[in-house]
């Protein structure tokens, strides 16, 4: 019996095949195997929300999947969504704000915002808190996080026409 599994998934849009071990996770596979080190592996209990991506349009903690769960799988990190542009907005937002400091929560912090203004494009303040309970950040204390959303929110809700 093999403990490893053949997978085809696509990673940021690009078609990805390997052969995994079967309790490889998906946060390792991503560094390790194909050197996407914007993924974090915090404290690997998925608590601190470092690790998140995006696995079928979800935020997802990649340090509680496996890599061999994920055939056929849409995987996008932090480096697909930045150069897909999709979060130019938020990180000028999060740099503007000093909604950053050491980096290491920023890429899971990201792509947890992402979903959260794909799904209601004008949170308010206890809702954005409330949807980035699940991230973690030992610098900044939230309130430049939450300040940098807001911002975002406000930009895209006026660009669309909205308030």
């Amino acid at each position: 019996m093999s403990d490893a599994i053949d997978i085809r998934l696509t990673v940021n849009g690009e078609p990805v095949a390997r052969h995994v071990p079967a309790r490889q996770n998906l946060v390792d596979f991503l560094r390790e195997e194909l050197g996407l080190t914007g993924t974090r592996a915090g404290c690997e209990h998925g608590v601190c929300g470092a690790c998140t991506v995006r696995v079928d349009g979800a935020a997802t903690r990649a340090c509680l999947i496996f890599a061999a769960q994920l055939d056929g799988a849409r995987v996008d990190t932090i480096e697909g969504l930045s150069e897909s542009g999709e979060i130019a907005d938020l990180q000028a937002a999060f740099h503007a704000r000093n909604a950053l400091q050491c980096g290491f929560c920023t890429a899971g912090m990201l792509v947890t915002t992402a979903e959260l203004l794909r799904d209601i494009p004008a949170p308010s303040r206890a809702e954005i808190r409330d949807h980035l309970s699940g991230n973690y950040c030992r610098c900044t204390g939230y309130h430049a996080i939450v300040d940098a959303i807001e911002t975002v929110a406000r930009q895209r809700c006026a660009a669309k026409g909205g308030t």
